[in-house]
């Protein structure tokens, strides 16, 4: 199904005219629609209050605490859609995996997966793994009412690397000695992550999500022949999965200018596009029939409202004539940024871009 069909034999949603989801799937505006990945998070201070003295992955299970830390950069902002909050290690920990998100470290995997008796522990995801995120947006959604949610998981690339290494790493020397060294296990490690990946999407769309993004945030480390030949089959499968349900898929690297082309192969609607690349350069590399989402280099935002307007601009001209641009950053906020930064690029954007 195409994203620019409705669901047969369902009504519109009250999201579906949204400037998001049009632009997504690239149709007339009245308005580039914004967003921010990680908009819901440590640059705001009723997020660092709420959160306070509850651990990461628990914050992720408690589904009233989910819906105001997702309400929250809505509210204050001015997007145009929420992501839910969420960590892409959560359906790891749902199934069992022996992992905890450290504070400056990041998500630590105490049992790293390096053989096959490994990947035996890897489990199916059930939607009673995560009952929580059913609830939490069914929550959300009456509370958004017209405004899209953004539902969101780490691709199986990201998440064997962190299985793999045992937590973040610079090099993936583990991760891909595997991928050289054992092909077979390689891929049999990333068709599991991509059920469980599916299996988590699906519960969310089910639940009200209006649109998925898939993150691969390491996939940048990635020459393009290994990721076509080791990356690609299970990111597809993901997109496949979840194709049948008709919302926006979304797919977002880090240092990826080299992947884009694939990235849209594997199934996107929508191509993420990181600052390293202009929009008008990366439509060429994506090709046609995908919307662009970006780029605006996170650290703009630390340079001054002049500048931070000026960088804009720049993001808005190499989008100029774009079937389907959605504004972000091309990367995530940072924890230190003004929040008030955000807003005004929000207010900018808007007003650049009505009518």
């Amino acid at each position: 199904m195409s994203v620019n069909d409705r669901p047969t034999g369902q009504p519109p949603s009250a999201t579906y005219d949204s400037a998001f989801l049009k632009a997504c799937r690239r149709e007339a505006v009245p308005h580039t629609p914004v967003w921010f990945m990680r908009q819901a998070g440590r640059s705001l201070p009723e997020y660092r209050k709420v959160r306070e003295g509850v651990p990461m992955l628990e914050s992720c299970m408690r589904p009233e605490l989910v819906t105001e830390i997702t309400l929250q950069p809505v509210r204050r902002h001015g997007v145009d859609a929420a992501i839910y909050f969420s960590d892409i290690v959560v359906p790891l920990k749902a199934i069992g995996i022996d992992l905890d998100i450290k504070p400056g470290v990041g998500p630590v995997v105490e049992r790293p997966v390096r053989t096959r008796a490994d990947l035996a522990r890897l489990r199916d995801l059930t939607p009673e793994d995560v009952s929580y995120v059913t609830e939490a947006i069914g929550l959300l959604t009456r509370e958004l009412g017209a405004t899209p949610l953004i539902g969101f998981a780490g691709a199986p690339f990201t998440l064997a690397s962190y299985l793999v290494e045992g937590g973040p790493s610079r090099t993936y020397e583990n991760a891909k000695a595997m991928m050289y060294g054992d092909p077979q296990l390689w891929a049999d490690l990333l068709d599991r992550l991509a059920e469980i990946t599916s299996v988590f999407l699906q519960v969310q769309i089910e639940a009200g999500a209006s649109a998925v993004q898939l993150f691969d945030s390491w996939a940048g480390a990635l020459a393009p022949a290994d990721y076509r030949r080791s990356v690609l089959p299970a990111s597809a499968k993901v997109f496949d999965a979840v194709a049948g349900y008709g919302v926006p898929r979304i797919h977002f690297g880090v240092g990826t200018g080299e992947l884009l082309g694939l990235m849209g192969e594997a199934g996107a609607d929508v191509v993420g596009v990181d600052w390293r690349v202009r929009l008008d350069d990366a439509v060429r590399r994506v090709g046609p029939g995908k919307a662009l989402q970006g780029n605006l280099d996170p650290t703009v935002l630390f340079a001054g409202a002049d500048a931070v307007r000026t960088k804009a601009r720049e993001v808005l001209d190499s989008a100029a004539g774009l079937e389907g641009h959605v504004f972000n950053l091309g990367h995530g906020v940072m924890p230190s940024t003004d929040p008030d930064a955000l807003t005004r690029l929000v207010e900018y954007v808007h007003e650049q871009t009505a009518g």
